[in-house]
């Protein structure tokens, strides 16, 4: 695939829309400005907030008394810690934490479960530091993650990852962080598309991922045949998705990255076959008032838990965190560890459209804001260490780190576990506050 002529134009905000190739395409290495990237550094922490959610336990398949016995013990020992920390906001560290738990979370040879995308030490990445880091809130710390109790809490229930690319990776983290503790024959992987579902069979639980990548419906949701340039979008049409999420209880929703191919996109907008070209953020908007009336109408608050995830930054161009350089993300191997950093690839505009939107939805949704601790990780990207067209790259195009190297996905083990981890310390601390509101009295360790 050929790249195309960038976008020009005088806001200096729109030049992030025009660098995206999208996942494995030729990225486009164009001109950007670091005006923008100073604005960007200086107005991001005032970018995203927190939305606060209650989940009520309900449907589990033990006794209600054996299963807070299970939930508790980790909810006064680490679901406290959180109840009001911003663990967003922290620094990376390197690692096994204090409470035993290793880095990574899990080995690669380990999990039969991750796709050649991913996997960067079997493509033939030599170094594993990144795989070491851990994320660490300034006020507190993160919960280690039990496998076992985050499967009880899952017992009886679906939990579901919709989105792109991206949320895959996290879903396949999410598996991989779960699927060591389960015996072999208890549990199972299958497609029904456009889903991937993984079973606990001993749980009763399911987790599932769906291939949405703009939420609402568009000519690229099949789960192969992906539609890259001539992307369109219905932007009040849900229902073809939807169906699949009414009785989901967790779902964990993310939508940015092919978005962002240009800074406009073709869509349609009530009559279907009248297509128009709409500024992405606009069209970005519509979207998601229409993905929160559907919320609205058919999610039960007090049954079923909704998280929407912030945009997964990329590291295209070495020069915004290194003066003077012109690579990207190939062969990096730490952390930026400058203070405030926003990249070009992340969107303020974006962001404050996912803010306004989660704020009025009647709803409660839980914000996961991992941009600006993924921001940091220039060195946890699959970089030439992965697949193209389904196929992994050759060592010529290895030796082209500049055209071919992905600076857009996650190497797992990886960030995307970290993710995973501030979901599960959502999860322990919402149970916590559940179990405050209905006076609890078998809250004390066992």
């Amino acid at each position: 695939m050929t790249a195309e002529a960038p976008y020009s134009s005088s806001r200096p905000e729109s030049r992030i829309f025009s660098f995206f190739p999208f996942l494995l395409a030729s990225l486009l290495f164009i001109g950007a400005t670091r005006i923008l990237v100073e604005n960007c550094r200086s107005s991001c922490s005032n970018a995203s907030q927190r939305c606060a959610v209650q989940f009520a336990n309900n449907g589990s398949g033990s006794s209600s008394r054996d299963r807070r016995k299970v939930s508790s013990k980790l909810l006064l020992d680490d679901g406290r810690l959180i109840k009001n920390c911003n663990v967003f906001e922290g620094e990376w560290v390197q690692g096994d934490d204090e409470g035993g738990g290793r880095r990574p979370l899990y080995e690669e040879k380990e999990c039969p479960y991750l796709t050649k995308q991913v996997t960067c030490q079997r493509n033939g990445r030599s170094d594993s530091l990144y795989q070491k880091w851990r994320w660490e809130p300034h006020q507190c710390k993160l919960p280690r993650l039990d496998a076992l109790n985050l499967l009880e809490i899952l017992r009886n229930r679906r939990m579901m990852f919709v989105g792109d690319s991206i949320q895959r990776s996290q879903w396949e983290s999410m598996v991989c962080l779960l699927q060591s503790v389960i015996p072999e024959g208890n549990k199972s992987i299958y497609r029904d598309p456009p889903r991937k579902i993984f079973r606990a069979e001993e749980f009763n639980s399911s987790i599932e991922f769906y291939w949405a990548p703009f939420i609402v419906q568009s000519n690229s949701d099949h789960f192969k045949k992906h539609t890259v340039r001539k992307r369109a979008v219905k932007l009040d049409a849900i229902s073809k998705h939807s169906h699949h999420w009414e009785d989901v209880d967790v779902l964990v929703f993310e939508s940015y990255v092919w978005w962002m191919y240009r800074p406009t996109i073709n869509a349609t907008m009530g009559i279907l076959d009248e297509v128009q070209e709409y500024d992405v953020t606009t069209a970005y908007r519509l979207a998601l008032k229409t993905w929160a009336t559907w919320l609205e109408s058919k999610i039960n608050p007090r049954t079923q838990k909704v998280f929407f995830v912030s945009m997964s930054p990329t590291h295209l161009w070495s020069w915004e965190w290194r003066d003077g350089t012109q690579g990207n993300c190939f062969n990096e191997s730490y952390p930026i560890f400058q203070r405030p950093y926003w990249g070009t690839g992340s969107s303020l505009d974006i962001m404050q459209i996912v803010h306004e939107i989660l704020g009025d939805t009647k709803i409660n949704i839980t914000f996961l804001n991992i941009t600006q601790l993924s921001e940091f990780r220039k060195d946890g990207h699959t970089s030439v260490y992965t697949e193209r067209r389904g196929k992994l790259l050759t060592m010529e195009q290895r030796s082209d780190p500049n055209t071919y190297a992905d600076c857009i996905h996650w190497c797992l083990p990886g960030v995307p576990d970290t993710w995973n981890e501030i979901l599960y310390a959502h999860l322990l601390h919402d149970l916590y506050i559940q179990a405050q509101e209905r006076n609890e009295e078998d809250l004390s360790p066992t």
